[in-house]
């Protein structure tokens, strides 16, 4: 099967601003985007730079604008998108090179939220219990990760990069809401900032790219109910 694969490329060395670039390939419909890239970079333009590791859905790192949505190289095929393929950067995160983007801000945010278990309790002999239940109102928002997609799509977060944005609240809601963890008063007092979680306008962008199917509009909701009920 032939496609034509393009590409937004951008060299800080030698660019002022980004290009699309067309590249024709032989592939298997069942290859995935990870694999056609792989084969830019193989076999016509070494200079070509993206991240990648696992390639099986589970590190995150080669999350990117797949035909105008987020989406992860590794997951989706050829078949799936047809013979015209456009490949971009992540939206809304500076460009280092082609489609490599600058993640400090997005991990900052992500570290803001005390992303992390908070039990100053002296520690029990064995684990920490919880019942199913109790594991069951967070388990949702433990699938994240990382990638980055979700946040990249929120047109609340290209209006003001500021906003802490859906992937750090569903890390927060993840701690907030388990049983064990004794900062969820101190995450929901950061997340009642103007940039936190009142930023959502429920578009559900954020649904959409999520590669692990985490329903995050509703957690940002669950965590906003919680700082009404905390302030009421």
């Amino acid at each position: 099967m032939h496609v034509s694969l393009r590409i937004q490329r951008f060299d800080p060395d030698r660019d002022t601003a980004s290009h699309w670039v067309e590249y024709g390939l032989d592939v298997d419909p069942m290859a995935r985007v990870l694999d056609l890239l792989h084969q830019v970079k193989w076999e016509q333009d070494s200079s070509l730079a993206f991240r990648r590791s696992c390639g099986h859905g589970i590190c995150g790192s080669d999350a990117m604008m797949i035909n105008g949505r987020n989406r992860l190289a590794c997951k989706i095929r050829v078949d799936q998108l047809g013979r015209k393929i456009s490949v971009a950067p992540l939206p809304g995160l500076p460009v280092v090179k082609d489609l490599v983007v600058d993640m400090d801000g997005f991990f900052a945010k992500y570290r803001s939220v005390h992303p992390f278990l908070v039990n100053d309790d002296p520690p029990p002999a064995q684990e920490r219990r919880q019942s199913q239940a109790q594991r069951a109102v967070f388990d949702d928002t433990t699938k994240c990760i990382l990638c980055g997609a979700c946040t990249s799509s929120c047109p609340s977060f290209w209006a003001r990069p500021g906003y802490v944005g859906p992937a750090a609240i569903v890390n927060a809601h993840r701690f907030i809401f388990d049983s064990r963890d004794q900062g969820g008063e101190e995450r929901l007092q950061i997340l009642a900032d103007r940039d936190g979680v009142w930023r959502c306008r429920t578009i559900f962008n954020c649904v959409d790219a999520c590669p692990r199917g985490i329903n995050i509009t509703r957690a940002i909701l669950e965590v906003s109910a919680a700082i009404v009920e905390k302030s009421a």
